[in-house]
Order: structure tokens, then C-alpha cells, then sequence
């Protein structure tokens, strides 16, 4: 896992690798999977600023849910590609969050391929009534979108 989040940013890159398991018989990532490619990646940022999900349930009776995304399929990702999982705020809300992601790849030439963009909204519910609530301003904070 690789963060390029520093306190003055809101992004993060989540290298990650194609597995046969990720591909139809042909080789080529099937559709659905680029979710979960997303997913880890909005799931390992909060976890490098030291938020867990299952902790965040517990102690605090919040959970992340997703209420909308939107994928814009470009170029095929491939079985055994080495792949980047990216994830940005894009807007905030009280209780959500838009968040730009992106799945790319690099070519034979060095060269950086969009393969994959996403827009994924998150809201922040409580754990029991899955009812919005605010996002936590201590996440707020680590994440630098107070």
C-alpha cells in the first residue's frame, strides 16, 4: 500500500495487482471488480489514517456506506497487470462525500493509462438506524477536508 496523502492533500493510491480471479475466461478484469478495487482503496486510506471500519462501528456507531457510483469503463485492465486504485474528495458534505477514483495502469512505454474513473458518494449513518449523521471531525481532520 502506498499513501500519497500527506496533511496537505485528500488523495490516495492503492497499488494492487490482477488476479486470475478478478478476469473472465478471457483474460480481462469483468466489469463488477473495479468496485472492489475501489473499495479497497477508499478502505485502506481510512485505515492509514488510522481509522478502522469494524472499530468505527463499535466505538463510535457510524459506518461508510455507498449511495451512489457512477464507472466509466476506458481500456481493459488485464490478468497480472500491476494496477493503481486512486481515491480524492472531490466535494463534502455534512454527512457524505463525493469521491473522484480512478484505476490506472502503466504502459510498456512508462507511460501512466486511465483505465477506469469513478464517482462514488459515501454518507456516513449510524451504525443501528442507518440514518445520516455527521462525518466525525477528527476524520475530517485526517483526511484534511475540516
Amino acid at each position: 500500500m502506498t499513501n500519497n496523502a500527506s496533511n496537505n492533500e485528500t488523495s490516495y493510491s492503492l497499488p494492487l495487482r490482477i488476479y486470475y480471479e478478478d478476469t473472465d475466461a478471457g483474460g480481462v478484469v469483468y466489469h463488477s471488480n473495479y468496485l472492489n478495487f475501489f473499495e479497497r482503496a477508499r478502505t485502506e486510506w481510512l485505515r492509514d489514517l488510522g481509522y478502522e471500519q469494524d472499530k468505527l462501528r463499535q466505538q463510535q456507531n457510524i459506518v461508510f456506506v455507498v449511495r451512489n457510483v457512477n464507472i466509466a469503463y476506458l481500456k481493459p485492465a488485464l490478468f497480472n497487470d500491476e494496477i493503481i486504485a486512486t481515491a480524492k474528495i472531490k466535494k463534502l458534505g455534512r454527512s457524505s462525500m463525493e469521491i473522484s477514483q480512478k484505476i490506472l495502469r502503466e504502459n510498456d512505454d512508462k507511460k501512466t493509462e486511465l483505465l477506469a474513473t469513478g464517482l462514488v458518494v459515501i454518507v456516513c449513518v449510524n451504525a443501528t438506524k442507518f440514518k445520516p449523521v455527521k462525518i466525525p471531525d477528527a476524520i475530517r481532520e485526517a483526511m484534511n477536508i475540516a
